[in-house]
């Protein structure tokens, strides 16, 4: 897969930085982890604070800060183009 070369590469999540969870676009535990975070106006990643609607490439993955949450987006989603 492909990725935009401004969207940044973050690499894998360290557990000794401070790091938002992640949620993949159709799990259906997406919505249980976005009612567990009070609607962050930004995500993290190593530490990094992430504006929300933020994409980073972790990985092989693309993701997107969604209130706080971090949401994998599909391999077919038109945005990974």
């Amino acid at each position: 897969m492909t990725h935009h070369a401004s969207i940044p590469h973050v690499g894998a999540q360290d557990p000794e930085l401070k790091n938002s969870p992640i949620a993949e676009e159709e799990d259906e535990d997406t919505d249980v982890i976005l009612q567990q975070v009070p609607g962050e106006p930004v995500c993290w990643f190593n530490g990094t604070g992430y504006q929300h609607g933020t994409y980073v490439v972790s990985g092989t993955r693309l993701l997107q800060c969604t209130r706080g949450v971090w949401v994998e987006s599909a391999a077919e989603d038109p945005r990974n183009l």
